[in-house]
């Protein structure tokens, strides 16, 4: 082991009692946890690129409200299923002003953040018809989700975006679902972990492949007008989130408050379904709930066994959030744009020092500067990269855990701060000058 800023010895102990079989593999909770077991050890603080966790105060307009709401007694009282009657107006609001698109408020569902959103539109939508048992993951993807398929007993699918974009898509997407066994599909954008955000072409084929093939698109908007090639700061003026919702009625929208309203504490994500969805009859739900309207089978079937509803509290500081955020006295984007300028600089850091982007590009277009981005060093598998930037003083996950079939590591920024800059610029120095090209 050459010098490195790390005393290898704490690394290499750390990493030999941690009892993985790969540090490099091993999932986000668990890389999170040898990180801080190294720091503690050496006294070093890292550069945390490792978890998508927030990096930004909670909006005061969101905290404010749910004290008010606390105090007025709601903490005692059980939330209404269906939500908070306030939640689900001006969630229907957000959605107009801020995507174009109409969605009556009864299919606005708060759920325990986006995670829970998920694993009930999965667990609901793969008994909505016989046969179709499985979930498409369009990857590279948040992790967790497989594991909620998992955990249900739901089989899925998969592919890695990175050799599809474009028109390349729609020949993917339907020899995947003219086997007629896919129930849903699932993607984020902006994407977790690569920051590609789909082309209007792009959500078009997947809208009009899931018009052709009856299957429910659910679309993580974890990361909602986190583009910042786009403005859409404006409530009810272009430019707009771009959705697969402008060309399908088969969607299901996860809007969660951790990130662009760094609320992720509070555990408080919307599940928005389309009227269609909400009101439509599938007759194979019956032997698992109690009706065949699937709006009803989300909210009282699949939401009221996992939780029975969300923090109510909680609900009164996302509605006003929401609804500030509608009368233009909240520009949000605004809030979150620190992410995109600390992108910029560590990206430059890394490629100045020899690392290269792995998804690089939307199109002809070089992806935004925003939560996260990807990277690798010549010569180094994804899982080999990461372990040996442990030596460094640098965390980070692989994309192989996220479905990536492409080698090197998610960076995320959110923890990254200015006064941190030299000691990255430092760090991935000696590692340059340690392998050299």
């Amino acid at each position: 082991m050459k010098n490195t800023p790390v005393n290898p010895d704490i690394v290499n102990k750390i990493i030999a009692d941690c009892g993985l079989k790969s540090v490099g593999n091993a999932s986000i909770r668990e890389i999170v946890k040898v990180v801080s077991q190294i720091e503690v050890a050496s006294g070093i603080k890292f550069i945390r690129m490792e978890m998508g966790v927030p990096g930004l105060n909670s909006t005061t307009i969101g905290v404010q409200a749910e004290i008010e709401a606390l105090k007025n007694g709601v903490s005692s009282i059980y939330p209404n299923m269906e939500g908070l009657p306030a939640l689900k107006t001006e969630t229907s609001r957000f959605i107009k002003n801020f995507m174009n698109i109409d969605v009556q408020h009864q299919g606005c569902v708060p759920t325990v953040g986006s995670m829970q959103g998920s694993m009930a539109a999965i667990m609901v939508a793969n008994k909505c018809a016989p046969g179709k048992n499985k979930t498409l993951f369009i990857d590279p993807g948040f992790p967790v989700q497989k594991v909620q398929c998992k955990t249900l007993g739901i089989s899925y699918e998969t592919f890695d975006i990175y050799n599809f974009r474009g028109v390349k898509l729609k020949d993917k997407l339907n020899s995947i679902f003219a086997k007629g066994d896919i129930s849903s599909v699932i993607y984020s954008n902006p994407n977790n972990p690569s920051w590609i955000c789909f082309t209007e072409e792009e959500l078009k084929i997947i809208g009009e492949a899931a018009n052709e093939h009856d299957i429910i698109v659910i679309e993580d908007l974890a990361y909602f007008g986190m583009d910042f090639r786009i403005n859409i700061s404006n409530p009810g003026e272009p430019p707009f989130q771009p959705s697969v919702a402008n060309y399908t009625d088969n969607y299901i929208l996860l809007i969660s408050s951790s990130k662009v309203f760094s609320y992720a504490g509070q555990r408080l994500g919307m599940l928005v379904m389309s009227d269609k969805i909400f009101k439509r009859d599938y007759h194979n739900l019956l032997p698992f709930f109690s009706c065949t309207d699937f709006g009803h089978a989300i909210i009282y079937g699949a939401l009221y066994a996992l939780s029975a509803g969300t923090a109510h509290s909680t609900q009164y500081a996302l509605a006003a959030m929401f609804r500030a955020a509608n009368d233009g006295k909240f520009k949000f984007i605004d809030d979150v744009k620190p992410y995109g300028e600390r992108a910029e600089i560590m990206k430059k850091l890394f490629l100045d020092n020899g690392f290269y982007l792995v998804y690089d590009k939307d199109g002809n277009k070089p992806l935004a500067d925003g939560f996260y981005f990807t990277i690798n060093y010549p010569g180094f598998t994804g899982a080999k990269l990461l372990e040996e930037l442990l030596y460094y003083g640098i965390g980070s996950i692989a994309l192989s855990i996220t479905g990536s079939e492409h080698e090197g590591l998610r960076a995320c920024v959110s923890q990254f701060h200015s006064e941190q800059t030299q000691h990255l610029k430092e760090r991935l120095e000696i590692f340059k000058e340690n392998h050299p090209v």
